[in-house]
C-alpha cells in the first residue's frame, strides 16, 4: 500500500465523487472535492500540498482539459488523473498532450482506480517552475497575475505583464529587442514599429516611478536590463 496523499477530485456527477471520495478516505487518503470546473482550479492554485487531482473532462463552468492546461502553463506539475466517460483515441491524446498524466475511462473498477493512484503517487515529483519571480523589492505572481513593487500593487496591461516576466526571467542579463519581439510579441520580422520603445517607457513609468532606485535600465547600443543598483 502507497503511503497516503492528498487529493483534489473534480467532479461535477455527484454519486461518482461521494463513491470514489469515500472509497479513497477508507484508503488514508485525504480527498477534497470540487462540483464544477472553477471551484477545481481554484482549489488547486490556491490551496497547497495536492499530491494528485483527479479531473473529469465534461465540467461546468470550465472543462478538465482547460484546468490542466492552465496548470500547466503556470508551472504547476501535480500529477493529473482524467476519469471521463470521453474513451476514445482522440480524446485520451487530447487529454495527455493537455498535460494529463494518467487517463481513465467511465465506467471503471475501483480498483483500477486505485492502482492508478498508487502508481502515480510512487513517482517522484517534477522540479516545478517558480510560480512567484522576485528582483530586489520587485515581485511577479505568475499564478494570480499580480505584480507589485515593495507594499504599492501595480496594475499592468496583458503585453505589459509578458514584458516585465520576461525581463523578470532574464534578470541582470542584457535582452535585446529582437528577442523582445520574438518572446513577447511572436515577431519573427523587423516591424519597423517603436512598440518595444513605447511599452519598456510605460513599464518604467508603472515601475520606477516614485522610487529611488530605478530597475528597468537601458544597455546602449544592446537592448535593456532589469537589475537594482549595487
Amino acid at each position: 500500500m502507497t503511503s497516503a496523499c492528498k487529493i483534489l477530485l473534480i467532479e461535477d456527477d455527484r454519486e461518482t465523487a461521494d463513491y470514489v471520495a469515500h472509497g479513497l478516505r477508507e484508503l488514508g487518503h485525504t480527498v477534497d472535492v470540487a462540483g464544477d470546473g472553477a471551484e477545481g482550479l481554484f482549489l488547486a492554485t490556491e490551496e497547497s500540498g495536492y499530491q494528485l487531482l483527479i479531473v473529469d473532462r465534461m465540467l461546468p463552468r470550465l472543462d478538465g482539459l482547460a484546468i490542466v492546461k492552465t496548470l500547466r502553463d503556470t508551472g504547476l506539475n501535480t500529477p493529473v488523473l482524467f476519469l471521463t466517460t470521453l474513451g476514445g483515441i482522440d480524446d485520451r491524446v487530447e487529454g495527455l498532450e493537455a498535460g494529463g498524466d494518467d487517463y481513465l475511462t467511465k465506467p471503471f473498477a475501483f480498483a483500477e482506480l486505485v492502482a492508478r493512484v498508487q502508481a502515480l503517487a510512487r513517482r517522484p515529483p517534477l522540479q516545478s517552475e517558480a510560480t512567484v519571480l522576485r528582483v530586489a523589492d520587485l515581485t511577479m505572481d505568475l499564478v494570480k497575475r499580480r505584480v507589485w513593487r515593495a507594499d504599492r500593487a501595480i496594475d499592468l496591461q496583458p503585453r505589459e505583464f509578458r514584458l516585465l516576466e520576461y525581463l523578470m526571467r532574464h534578470a541582470d542579463e542584457v535582452v535585446t529587442r529582437t528577442m523582445l519581439l520574438e518572446q513577447v510579441w511572436d515577431f519573427h520580422f523587423e516591424p519597423k514599429t517603436s512598440v518595444v520603445e513605447t511599452h519598456i517607457s510605460r513599464l518604467r513609468t508603472k515601475i520606477d516611478r516614485g522610487f529611488d532606485t530605478p530597475l528597468i535600465h537601458t544597455v546602449r547600443g544592446a537592448g535593456y536590463s532589469l537589475y537594482a543598483d549595487a
